[in-house]
């Protein structure tokens, strides 16, 4: 074998082909790894644009086998390992190719096609230079080639649209010259270690042994023992003392992220924990011939060790004002404000600012997090401003004033910090339970109710409160009845709805879920009279709840916000040109799949808008991707559609259709290709719905959920269709699985499956069952992260199965989200969706046969 560094475009150049085998797994890139190597690429750019020469960022390596020679001469590969990031790269070069089309850029267009994606004098499949496995090769060629289908369901589609969405919003902003710099960093500074196989290397083999290796050293354990080999007489001593009880305190995980925060707060910004090593040796070599300079080096880090256990464990903490401080942002989640919080903890100390002083500083931090989620605003770079913190703050003698003059500096919009207007209209018009993590908007909730100082206070450890909708997620006719009295410009209720549901001036805490459920607002009094939470009982005070109550309140609750989470120094507030809802809609539509149409009114509720606003606002903005995909609500192309360059002719319903949305002779788009608000929030990382069911058959809660949900299919639904229902249910439990429930005040059932051993037990359920909406959703977007559904084409084959029932429509352009089929579909055809589901249960068990039995699950052998 031989191995050599080079860049993409020096392994792809020439004409070649790289096929990926077949024992090869289809492509599995998701977000979180497309975002991580998306990062690395914008922090390449910017030492780029700076000025300053940025080092070449090791992506990993790439195995290859040499494979037949064809006819013409052409080079084939066998792609070994590696395939993830070759896909995944000439997905990204396939985006910004678009992105240089759609600027007028031709030529560079022409130039990424012909000399990095294509073989432009092959034909067939001898035309692309990397050909994935039969799976993902349609869903990738159709990205290659521009074709209607690119950028649909599944991992290839969803990345070529995140790459899509990622080049336009940062051009919005650098324009050409920022994708110039994107490009030189795709092709020549992402380092490639290639490794090529000798002629007759058994290639499978090869494969093995990559899959199959051991553990290898952590950043840490390499530190470690750096230091230690330059410690040749102290070395003992200093392990003993220091490194060992330092070690035992943190563990390995937290060691790590030591290691990696004392390069931040000593001044590395740019520090990458896959890089700690060789950051942490490069600035301990000029001490390494010092033992006891290294010594004490080892000292600052294990008193760092213990001031991470009080960020870690705030309860660690003395002094009570930053303790509470600490735990807020403990409670919160995440690593964000860890480098400020250590910086800080150093300070005090070591006496040079005072624990209040550190407390007011977090406090701000804390503000520049929670007003960033009212108005909606990406995490993306948050980290960045924290870890620049300590550098930019050393020598500032007040903390709290350094970091809030840090934090309302006149950046760009994505790091902007919101002002108090900009909070005010947030909270009356976004979908603030849509937006980050689900303990995130629980503490911005309790801290809410806190502010009323109630006379008793609540304990949070022990109420098992979560958070509620006032007005339900999923009405009864009684509520749109109440919403159609204050529709306006021709809004339906459903739009009103859309609107209000998911803002904080409609949401709550409560540990009453079951019992609110979507009764009418008068039986929802009665139990929030009763809470003991003093914001349940002003809600409860109200005669009616509707689109004025929900104002009302947000007006309220806006007017608490601004005074708990103090803002930026007025007149440093970044006055950002456009209001943030534009960009949602522009990242939404970008992250459409190719086959899917949605609602003026769905994007309306998903930025916090009127759907009239939202068609004017299409209708004036010139090269908006994908803006003939928003339709009326009954699925119409509006009759005011108009292209706003007046250049472009295409009909829209042609464009549609050669995606894969179907129309009816009454020119409406099929409904099963609408992506709801829920469906634009998944597409966009927001949505956060329930993911696994909480409650399993067997204790007292889980019959009373039982018998709870019963209650609600047997009030709501047709006598045929109950039984339709248990039908399924009281077979799949003949199978093996059982029930399960949601928590929520619609009480779901899932049935559910338990597979694998003690030490890796886990569950998969393919429905949810809502008994009042009368939907069932099957859930592709859970089971895309569960084996053996992670497999793409298991997933089509359960859509397949599924679509050959009457009255199931499932759109191939929704394989990764939670399509939907009514309920009645249950009263005529449940024996055809128990043979579906008899199916599911066969395949993860075949699965779960061949898979390798966990060491500790095997049987004892004497």
């Amino acid at each position: 074998m031989h191995a050599q560094e080079t860049t993409f475009s020096k392994l792809v150049q020439g004409e070649k082909q790289f096929q990926v085998p077949l024992y090869q797994r289809t492509y599995s890139w998701e977000r979180a790894e497309l975002k991580q190597l998306w990062d690395d690429v914008l922090e390449l750019v910017e030492d780029q644009s700076a000025g300053s020469p940025p080092p070449a960022h090791f992506l990993g390596s790439v195995v290859l086998a040499p494979g037949r020679i064809t006819a013409g001469g052409m080079q084939r590969w066998l792609v070994v390992d590696g395939q993830q990031r070759l896909t995944t790269l000439m997905l990204a070069f396939s985006a910004l190719r678009d992105r240089h089309r759609a600027r007028g850029a031709h030529k560079k267009a022409a130039r990424i096609h012909d000399l990095l994606l294509v073989n432009g004098y092959r034909d067939g499949e001898d035309h692309y230079r990397l050909l994935p496995t039969q799976a993902d090769r349609d869903a990738f060629t159709a990205c290659v080639e521009t074709s209607p289908k690119a950028g649909g369901p599944g991992n290839v589609g969803a990345a070529y649209r995140f790459f899509l969405g990622a080049l336009t919003e940062g051009e919005e902003s650098g324009g050409e010259a920022w994708a110039d710099a994107v490009e030189t960093v795709l092709s020549g500074l992402l380092s490639i270690v290639e490794i090529t196989a000798a002629e007759g290397d058994n290639v499978y083999r090869i494969f093995e042994s990559i899959n199959n290796t051991g553990v290898g050293l952590s950043q840490s354990d390499l530190v470690r023992n750096y230091l230690f080999m330059c410690l040749p007489t102290r070395g003992e001593s200093v392990y003993r003392n220091l490194w060992l009880p330092m070690q035992e305190l943190l563990g390995p995980a937290n060691l790590e992220l030591l290691v990696w925060l004392d390069l931040v707060v000593s001044g590395n910004s740019r520090a990458k924990q896959s890089e700690i090593y060789r950051d942490q040796k490069k600035r301990l070599e000029p001490l390494s011939a010092d033992e006891s300079a290294l010594e004490a080096e080892i000292a600052a880090l294990a008193g760092r060790a213990d001031r991470l256990m009080r960020i870690l464990e705030p309860e660690r903490e003395p002094d009570p004002q930053l303790r509470e401080a600490l735990e807020r942002l403990s409670r919160w989640g995440g690593q964000t404000h860890y480098p400020l919080a250590l910086h800080l903890l150093d300070r005090v100390d070591g006496e040079a600012v005072t624990a209040a002083e550190a407390a007011t500083a977090l406090a701000y931090a804390e503000s520049y997090m929670v007003r960033r989620l009212f108005a909606g605003l990406s995490t993306t770079g948050s980290n960045r401003v924290f870890m620049e913190m300590p550098r930019e703050l050393e020598k500032d003698d007040s903390p709290a004033e350094a970091v809030r003059r840090f934090l309302s500096r006149n950046k760009t919009g994505a790091r902007v910090w919101p002002g108090d207007e900009a909070v005010r209209e947030a909270i009356r018009t976004r979908p603030f339970y849509k937006f980050g993590r689900s303990n995130q908007r629980f503490q911005v909730l309790r801290r809410l109710e806190e502010s009323y100082r109630a006379s008793e206070p609540v304990d949070y450890a022990r109420a098992q409160l979560t958070v509620e909708h006032v007005l339900p997620q999923r009405p009864a006719q009684q509520w749109f009845d109440l919403l159609a009295e204050e529709a306006e410009d021709g809004q339906s209720p459903d739009e009103v709805h859309a609107l209000l549901v998911h803002t904080l001036g409609n949401l709550t805490l409560s540990a009453d879920n079951a019992r609110l459920s979507n009764h009418p607002f008068r039986r929802k009094q009665e139990i929030l009279d009763s809470s003991a939470l003093r914001m349940n009982q002003v809600i409860a005070a109200q005669k009616r709840w509707g689109r004025a109550e929900v104002l009302a309140r947000a007006d309220e609750l806006a007017d608490r916000a601004v005074r708990l989470w103090p803002g930026p120094i007025e007149g440093m507030v970044h006055a950002d040109d456009e209001w943030a809802g534009w960009k949602e809609l522009r990242a939404a539509l970008l992250a459409m799949p190719a086959g899917t149409w949605t609602t003026y009114g769905d994007v309306a509720a998903l930025i916090g808008t009127h759907a009239v606003a939202v068609g004017t606002h299409l209708a004036s903005k010139v090269g908006l991707h994908g803006a003939y995909r928003v339709l009326t609500a009954d699925g119409r192309i509006s009759a005011g559609f108009r292209w706003p360059d007046g250049q472009r002719r295409e009909d829209p319903r042609t464009l549609l259709e050669a995606e894969g949305v179907v129309f009816d002779s009454a020119n409406r788009a099929r409904r099963s290709h609408r992506l709801t608000t829920t469906d634009l929030a998944t597409l966009l990382g927001k949505d956060l719905a329930e993911e696994a069911p909480p409650t399993q058959d067997g204790d007292t809660e889980e019959r009373t959920a039982a018998d709870r949900f019963e209650a609600q299919l047997r009030e709501n639904q047709a006598p045929e269709t109950v039984e339709g229902v248990l039908a399924m249910l009281r077979f799949w439990e003949q199978q093996g699985g059982h029930r399960a429930f949601g928590r929520a005040a619609e009480t779901s059932c899932s049935p559910v499956l338990r597979v694998g051993g003690q030490l890796d037990s886990r569950t998969l359920w393919p429905l949810a069952i809502y008994p009042v909406t009368g939907t069932v959703e099957v859930v592709f977007q859970y089971l895309k992260r569960r084996p053996p559904f992670d497999d793409e084409p298991l997933r089509r084959e359960l859509m397949a199965r599924l679509n050959e029932i009457e009255g199931i429509d499932l759109a191939e352009a929704k394989l990764d989200l939670r399509p939907s089929f009514p309920v009645e579909v249950f009263a005529d055809h449940s024996e055809e969706i128990c043979a579906a589901l008899e199916w599911f249960v066969h395949t993860v068990a075949l699965a779960e046969a061949r898979r390798p039995m966990p060491m500790d699950d095997e049987p004892d052998i004497a």
